[in-house]
């Protein structure tokens, strides 16, 4: 399947912005089953150059800074993308138990090292006894890990409902286990610290899934959206991913741009604005199938 993909994010200031400097996040990877075969981006007021790097998680990002007085702001990302998995989506077997890949990452020094930041608290993600409990009935020492965060995935996507605007991204994970429900960044973030609560390595994933129009509709512009899932490290085999906000496998309609520890590490734009107004805040998403 190849698509089509464009994000645009607008912003607009009550009072003239003078200063603005933006890290952008928003290519999507080439990996062994997915090839970004084309990327643009286009910023409006045009800066005076953007520079493209790569950062330590290995993910494309575009720096730019502007220096006019502005009180609006648009970027606009295309990418083309195609996606090589044949299905959409099938779980692995795998029969590392959980305590076998516990000592594997506690004894295996080179692995452990390897894979330390994901196993380590992040910036946004953090555990206590209550998100541990929440968790402990998915994770037995004498069971398959991947059929563990797959318990975990499911018990996510059960008890939890999909509410939109109800969390930020400075919202703790312990509110959003006390209020059961959240979106897709902090599904996510809540797996992640259940996974590394019990000493296994999981990073953050984001990215792009397409939705289907209810049968006979069409699609409407903009009703796609960025999301987010998360990848486990699974001894012997190595990262699998897992969507707990949908409990599938993701496949070939999720899209990766990036991965980190936590969605600090990879947010669409973050950046730093010299002005003493307020602003609106508005993105728009297509993932448009293009066979």
């Amino acid at each position: 399947m190849k698509y089509k993909l464009t994000h645009l994010t607008e912003y607009r200031y009550v009072e003239p912005v003078s200063t603005y400097h933006s890290l952008v996040c928003l290519t999507p990877r080439t990996l062994p089953k997915q090839l970004c075969q084309d990327f643009t981006m286009e910023v409006t007021p045009t800066p005076a150059e953007i520079e493209e790097r790569v950062d330590y998680y290995g993910n494309t990002t575009h720096y730019f800074s502007l220096h006019s007085p502005h009180k609006k702001l648009t970027v606009k990302t295309t990418s083309i993308v195609e996606c090589l998995t044949e299905t959409t989506g099938a779980p692995i077997r795998s029969d590392v138990t959980c305590a076998e890949a516990r000592s594997r990452f506690m004894n295996d020094r080179s692995l452990k090292v390897s894979l330390l930041e994901y196993l380590l608290p992040s910036p946004l993600i953090k555990w206590d006894p209550a998100i541990i409990h929440f968790a402990e009935d998915c994770f037995q020492d004498d069971r398959p890990l991947y059929e563990c965060v797959n318990a975990l995935s499911r018990k996510i996507f059960t008890e939890f409902d999909f509410v939109p605007d109800f969390t930020t991204i400075h919202t703790p994970i312990r509110e959003v286990l006390a209020a059961k429900k959240g979106v897709c960044q902090d599904f996510s973030h809540l797996a992640i610290a259940c996974i590394r609560s019990f000493g296994f390595a999981a990073r953050y994933v984001s990215g792009y899934l397409e939705t289907l129009p209810p049968p006979g509709k069409q699609k409407l512009q903009g009703s796609d959206a960025s999301h987010a899932w998360i990848s486990v490290f699974i001894p012997d085999y190595g990262w699998c991913d897992f969507d707990p906000t949908n409990n599938v496998v993701p496949g070939e309609r999720h899209i990766i741009t990036a991965w980190g520890r936590d969605y600090s590490d990879v947010p669409p734009l973050k950046g730093i604005i010299f002005s003493s107004g307020k602003h609106t805040l508005s993105v728009e998403v297509d993932v448009i199938p293009m066979d």
